[in-house]
């Protein structure tokens, strides 16, 4: 089986379209199958940039990994960053994370920050809500606190992506934080938060149709477990679809559709290897796990999901756009109804995707790690 599980047909296809897309630089012009962009940069001189949003004014606050959180303005980068911001464990992939706007942000005021928490035995994410005043964040509030216990000094697989969706529940990721003491069943016990995805309201209270809300010794915020490391995760307001891409280990990154109280299989099913090479397990499905939409071999490194919906791209309505650390790429996907018939590459080769976003601009928005920067594509003519 091909890694995209595609028919032949559709695997040629993919074929024709990855070709002759060569890195993009200021103002170039890029042609790929179903649109012509150019790119226009947004901000550059970042450390780690890891997550973009969009304020009402058009400014933009871009997160710093180490732990700075970053205002844009009238195209420029501001010196200062905002004060107030959380102490951050910045150690391997940990720090300050994701950054969203409440739905009603212009009635309420309400940022949502997710980062690692330092706790004494290493750390675990968080997620807080704040507002911005005179560049600090005020009015702080937790909306997830993480268990002390559950704390590792590992320094992978935090997550921590953020979406909200129609009726205002915050969706967020925790990865199972490959903790050495415990590597296979942190993902499949449901009496710890790593490994899942979890639903709260936006002021971190428990909806009560939560799967296991009223579960003796389970995480009440637990919305489904079996996941990796899910470092994109967006709510598609038109499909209602949750999706959300994970880091496999060596091979196995996967897109997967997200739905309650399902198990998605790490690591007692997967399509990747150790590094080393040897084998995690003998099972790619089994009975009660969820099959992913379609998944990556070699790795992505699969960090930043969007749908595309806007006026600026047509061609694009409703593809998924997935970003790619490790192999320095965006991955457009086109669905028919849930199944995957087409893929492309887009801006191969021009460094490390960690986010993008669509605002109500209809631009699509590029958050790269290396080179800490952010682009935006914008059409051709």
């Amino acid at each position: 089986m091909q890694p995209w599980q595609l028919p032949l047909r559709h695997a040629a296809i993919f074929l024709l379209l990855g070709c002759g897309l060569a890195s993009a630089q200021q103002g170039d012009v890029v042609e790929t199958a179903a649109a012509k962009f150019r790119v226009e940069t947004i901000a550059d001189g970042m450390t780690n940039p890891w997550a973009i949003a969009k304020l009402p004014d058009g400014r933009f606050l871009i997160t710093e990994r180490p732990g700075r959180l970053r205002i844009v303005e009238n195209g420029k980068l501001l010196p200062d960053p905002v004060e107030g911001v959380p102490e951050v464990w910045a150690k391997g992939q940990g720090g300050l994370l994701d950054v969203v706007l409440h739905p009603d942000y212009a009635k309420n005021g309400w940022i949502y920050l997710s980062f690692s928490k330092p706790l004494p035995k290493g750390a675990l994410t968080s997620v807080i809500r704040a507002r911005l005043k005179d560049n600090r964040l005020v009015d702080q509030e937790t909306i997830f606190d993480p268990p002390a216990d559950e704390a590792t000094g590992a320094g992978v697989h935090f997550g921590c992506k953020l979406t909200f969706d129609k009726e205002g529940h915050l969706f967020f990721s925790i990865g199972d934080r490959g903790d050495v003491t415990n590597p296979t069943n942190n993902a499949q016990r449901v009496d710890n938060v790593k490994g899942k995805i979890h639903r709260v309201m936006d002021d971190g209270s428990i909806p009560a149709d939560n799967p296991y809300a009223n579960t003796p010794g389970a995480r009440p915020t637990i919305w489904c477990n079996g996941n990796r490391n899910p470092q994109g995760l967006i709510y598609d307001l038109p499909s209602g679809i949750l999706w959300e891409t994970e880091h496999g280990p060596k091979g196995g990154d996967e897109l997967n559709i997200i739905r309650k109280g399902l198990n998605y299989g790490w690591p007692t099913i997967t399509y990747g290897i150790n590094y080393s090479g040897t084998p995690i397990t003998d099972h790619t499905s089994q009975d009660g796990m969820e099959q992913p939409i379609t998944y990556w071999t070699p790795s992505l490194g699969a960090c930043g999901l969007t749908v595309y919906h806007g006026d600026k791209f047509p061609q694009w309505e409703g593809n998924i756009f997935a970003g790619a650390l490790a192999l320095t790429k965006i991955v457009r996907v086109k669905l028919d109804g849930q199944k995957v018939i087409e893929q492309e590459d887009i801006l191969k080769g021009t460094g490390r995707i960690r986010d993008l976003r669509v605002f109500d601009d209809g631009y699509l928005y590029v958050v790269y790690d290396n080179p800490g920067k952010v682009v935006r594509l914008l059409p051709a003519n």
